[in-house]
């Protein structure tokens, strides 16, 4: 048993020593081989016979070479590259006994012929470089086959232009890593510069190594510092490091989404614009949108001067609810003449006959961060009536909710910055007393937010939405979302009344002689007659009565009545009727899903002139810095602001005109038009009545 081996395996190309010949393998089978035979050309020899002749030797196994690194090749001078070739041709050589240049038919030289093994093929090639004046040794042949075998062309190449350096250079290793926990120690604080780091890390060096590795000169701290820093904001922007440092380590996945509302982000984030709020003073507010991920469509924004939970809900109410069409906005913006499937969503959703082109999209799942806005009580109580999946992200990972993070960015470049007032993003990109020129008010802002989401960023193309079988085509938020409504179809929330009012902010007051007073605005109604001067009978509240009001809407609020059957009174705001009403029901005509489709230089025009009001700022009397006399138009400017009473969708009272004396009206044989008062926009009625 101890004589018995595994036999050779025989290949196409081996050479073999069998019965006094050297002999190439031209053929392998199961049982025989073909070898090459001096007298017939070939010989069919059996497996067995040839294993167990006294003389069988396997001389030479052919290898292959492997693919030259073409790229690094590049990389070498060509003198290197042109040194690497005539050694590879000598190589070439000492390998097969044939030249590479060699013709058809060629005899291999001598010393090289079948008979000759690779080693004494080395001995007679180092022999011949020498005799040609190159001083080579047969192992210096060896060494550059073997390499050649091993890495190709590249391997018989001078590496010193390629080589690797070390990637700190001579620095030793605790060095580097003292001065990475210095860089990590101040993720979270304060910014501090180079030579702080550089004083840190020697700290921690005499803390860890007890003084007994030295720190190398200060130049080479400085250049170990720039390669450790390099992309994390070290001694830049504290936002932006504390953002890089707490990002994903790992490579960034992406949502597969293929239905508007399968998945919706919102957050919050300061605008840098200065307006002017209802008390006339001047200060800066809070953007809070929510943007649908698979179209990028952005459902709902809105401006107030601190975030509360419950304008997280509010917004949430007016995601799933249509975009109405204010008066003096062109008729480019409404969804009738957008690339929205108008006429068929209409059949299942009434409320979009007069609404603007911006699509109504139903959460199924809302990413937050873990601001006290969103995480409170009262949103998620909303998220549950509403059957909403509520989904906080990780803290420290503003990445994943990347999409409105974006969002909130492009708003500031895109729509901030051509209102007066724009601050930028911080001191050191702010202008001279921006807060002196001529500012919108709250409401006026959002109203303008409101038609440049419809006009603008809703037929944008953007870059997340790209045809897969055409990567350079881009589409808009509002073909992206026709194109998902295909496929997808439409479920429209039916938002009660009762519903809309339930997720209104509420304010507990005393409902007194002359209505209910909230931000010193009064309201009152007939229907609070019972309610007077009561007490609502809820202890807890000092029987105080709850009233829900829209923050975006001050002209209206609902009242409880906790005494009967807690249903809703609407008070509308004392001074209403001496304005005249800016939304109500539009008597839209029927044709016009007849009207045609908005064109592409209509809706660069309508944002042109969106954006040329909104630089204008507010159309307000001038007034000179220099005049503060208590009766100049700066002084009245500046009580008229501080009383303002109601948003832009209220317009301040137009004041009385003295009358003049009545005269006899001029006969007319026409027929006077018929007017149509416009109404008041009312909650409580069901939208889905036909009249």
């Amino acid at each position: 048993m101890s004589a018995l081996k595994r036999p050779p395996a025989l290949a196409v190309g081996h050479r073999v020593r069998f019965e006094g010949q050297v002999r190439g393998v031209l053929e392998v089978t199961a049982q025989a081989v073909v070898v090459e035979d001096a007298e017939t050309g070939h010989r069919v020899v059996a497996l067995i016979n040839l294993f167990e002749a006294a003389d069988f030797e396997v001389l030479f196994q052919p290898e292959r070479m492997p693919l030259p690194a073409v790229g690094l090749l590049e990389a070498f001078p060509p003198e290197t590259v042109k040194q690497a070739l005539w050694w590879e041709a000598h190589i070439l050589e000492v390998l097969h006994g044939i030249a590479p240049d060699a013709g058809p038919g060629a005899q291999p030289r001598p010393g090289y012929g079948p008979g000759s093994s690779v080693t004494s093929r080395q001995r007679v090639k180092a022999a011949e470089l020498a005799a040609a004046g190159h001083d080579v040794a047969p192992q210096t042949i060896a060494n550059r086959r073997r390499r050649y075998q091993a890495e190709g062309l590249v391997g018989l190449a001078d590496r010193r232009p390629v080589r690797k350096r070390a990637e700190f250079g001579s620095v030793a290793e605790p060095v580097v890593e003292a001065m990475r926990k210095a860089i990590k120690e101040g993720v979270d604080t304060s910014t501090r510069n180079g030579a702080y780091l550089i004083w840190r890390t020697g700290e921690i060096l005499r803390e860890s190594e007890g003084g007994a590795v030295e720190l190398p000169a200060r130049r080479t701290l400085y250049r170990l510092l720039a390669k450790l820093t390099k992309g994390t904001h070290a001694m830049s922007s504290a936002v932006t490091r504390r953002s890089k440092a707490h990002g994903a380590s790992a490579p960034f996945g992406q949502w597969t989404v293929s239905a508007p509302g399968e998945v919706m982000q919102i957050d919050s984030t300061p605008l840098d614009v200065m307006v002017r709020l209802d008390n006339g003073v001047v200060g800066k507010v809070e953007l809070t949108g929510m943007i649908d991920v698979a179209s990028r469509t952005l459902s709902a924004a809105v401006l107030r001067p601190t975030t509360k939970s419950v304008d997280a809900s509010v917004l949430l109410a007016r995601t799933v609810t249509p975009e109405l069409m204010r008066p003096g906005w062109v008729d480019a913006l409404k969804m009738s003449r957008s690339v929205l499937p108008h006429r068929r969503l209409l059949s299942l959703d009434e409320r979009l006959e007069h609404a603007a082109a911006k699509p109504v999209i139903v959460p199924e799942m809302i990413v937050c961060d873990h601001g006290k806005v969103f995480v409170s009580r009262n949103f998620r109580a909303s998220c549950r009536f509403l059957e909403i999946d509520f989904q906080p992200t990780h803290k420290g990972s503003p990445f994943q909710k990347g999409h409105i993070e974006k969002m909130l960015g492009s708003v500031a470049t895109m729509f901030a910055q051509f209102l007066p007032g724009h601050t930028g993003r911080n001191t050191d990109q702010r202008g001279r007393h921006p807060e002196q020129e001529n500012l919108w008010s709250l409401p006026e802002l959002q109203e303008l937010l409101d038609e440049w989401i419809v006009a603008h960023w809703q037929n944008r193309p953007h870059e997340g939405l790209r045809d897969p079988d055409h990567p350079g085509r881009l589409f808009t938020p509002n073909q992206k979302y026709a194109a998902l409504v295909e496929s997808c179809g439409y479920v429209p929330v039916a938002l009660s009344g009762q519903d809309y009012v339930e997720l209104l902010p509420a304010a507990w007051r005393a409902v007194n002689s002359y209505g209910v007073r909230i931000n010193n605005r009064t309201y009152d109604s007939p229907e609070l007659g019972p309610m007077r001067l009561r007490d609502s009978g809820v202890t807890a509240k000092r029987g105080l009565w709850e009233a829900h009001r829209d923050p975006y809407d001050a002209s209206r609020v609902w009242v409880r009545d906790h005494r009967g059957d807690s249903g809703w009174v609407q008070a509308n705001w004392k001074y209403l009727n001496r304005a005249p009403v800016p939304f109500g029901d539009l008597a839209w005509d029927h044709v016009s899903h007849q009207l045609p489709k908005a064109t592409e230089e209509e809706l660069a025009q309508a944002v042109a002139d969106l954006l040329t009001r909104a630089h204008a700022g507010p159309d307000r009397l001038a007034a000179s810095k220099k005049d503060r006399r208590p009766g100049s138009a700066k002084a009245e400017w500046r009580v008229a602001a501080r009383t303002k009473a109601a948003p832009l969708t209220i317009p301040s009272p137009v004041p009385e005109v003295p009358r003049q004396p009545e005269t006899e009206a001029p006969e007319d044989d026409g027929d006077l038009a018929e007017v149509i008062p416009l109404g008041l926009f009312n909650p409580l009625e069901d939208p889905w009545r036909r009249s």
